[in-house]
């Protein structure tokens, strides 16, 4: 049997869960909160509260780590490397989920996986130091994914234009790349179908794309007025959603299509958004 070991079970990792259970593998998911373990049980998985001892890798033939970066770096690591280093040849397949930020801003130019990584945030830069530091585990099966945007159920503009609270930020020029959670999850379905190790993929859809269009295409569709517009440089911003602004690229993902097979369900916002609103 698969025994898939998901790191931090979040959003993107369920949405994977939700491929791989009907094809009977085992997933054993972990997650800092006892609150959530319930919920997650109640999908399917095997769950341990991980508090930072060993992880449960015993018959385990995949491994994901869906855990960020801090300032002392990966924690997953900090806790477990050694321990993850001593069951590398027992695993088929390894998959670490990165971050677009890694490239850091090209003034919205096109970027790939061959791009020279010069992020332009902290966060930005704990990515890349936690990319280098899984790759440098020996016999790793590796492969990592730079996601994009990511948005899906639960997770999509269409509550804030409802309610009125959505405001277009205007930013000349900014665009931001996107990826539909499901879509994700095809991704590393593939690449688990498909191992490469040591590649690394780009995960995002075909259209990079300002963001004040997202919200006014999903108005639209919604059949209410065009959230007003506000300058960047006077919106009312986390410093976190701010820093977000000091990256503008876009974001190639030919590697997924041509090396994994994927035909994205959802090619741009729009049709991501259709969906998201059919759904309910």
């Amino acid at each position: 049997m698969s025994v898939l070991l998901s790191v931090g079970h979040g959003y993107s990792a369920q949405a994977l869960a939700r491929v791989l259970l009907p094809r009977g593998w085992r997933i054993v998911a972990t997650t800092r909160s006892a609150d959530k373990a319930a919920a997650l049980r109640a999908t399917g998985v095997e769950v341990q509260v991980w508090t930072g001892g060993p992880l449960p890798l015993a018959g385990v033939t995949h491994l994901l780590s869906s855990v960020a970066p801090d300032a002392a770096g990966d924690p997953v690591l900090t806790a477990c490397g050694a321990q993850i280093a001593a069951a590398a040849g027992q695993l088929d397949w390894a998959g670490y989920l990165s971050t677009v930020g890694v490239y850091g801003d090209h003034a919205g130019g096109w970027v790939d996986e061959d791009t020279p990584l010069t992020p332009a945030t902290t966060r930005g830069e704990m990515r890349v130091a936690a990319e280098r530091a899984w790759a440098a585990i020996p016999g790793l099966p590796l492969h990592i994914f730079r996601l994009a945007g990511i948005y899906g159920p639960g997770r999509g503009p269409f509550e804030k234009v409802r309610e009125g609270t959505a405001r277009r930020i205007l930013k000349p020029g900014q665009v931001f790349s996107r990826i539909h959670v499901d879509d994700i999850a095809q991704v590393l379905a593939a690449s688990i179908a498909r191992p490469n190790p040591g590649r690394v993929y780009n995960v995002c859809d075909d259209d990079p794309a300002p963001p004040e269009d997202v919200l006014s295409h999903a108005a639209a569709l919604l059949g209410l007025p065009e959230p007003p517009g506000v300058p960047f440089d006077a919106a009312d911003l986390s410093p976190m959603a701010r820093s977000f602004y000091a990256e503008n690229k876009r974001v190639r993902n030919d590697r997924i299509k041509t090396e994994l097979g994927v035909r994205l369900r959802y090619p741009d916002y729009r049709a991501g958004l259709a969906a998201l609103l059919q759904a309910g």
